[in-house]
């Protein structure tokens, strides 16, 4: 599954970050590192961007970028 593919509430770890080049290092300077947990605060009314709570801290980014980002959705989320 993809970051763009999760729903408000769910809560997921990365396990892949996709993309290339500046946008890859981009995502991973951002704190989007495999291993880290990451939760889908809102999805604007549109459906982009996407705000999400990692590390502490709230990032919002768009759905093109967050869906080079392969996760894996943590049970019972």
């Amino acid at each position: 599954m993809t970051l763009d593919q999760m729903t408000v509430g769910q809560t997921a770890v990365i396990t892949v970050v996709g993309g290339q080049g500046a946008l890859r290092r981009h995502l991973l300077d951002m704190g989007l590192t495999p291993r880290t947990t990451v939760s889908v605060t809102k999805i604007a009314p549109l459906g982009d961007p996407i705000e999400l709570h990692l590390r502490g801290y709230q990032l919002s980014i768009r759905k093109e970028d967050a869906s080079s980002i392969q996760v894996e959705l943590k049970e019972g989320k």
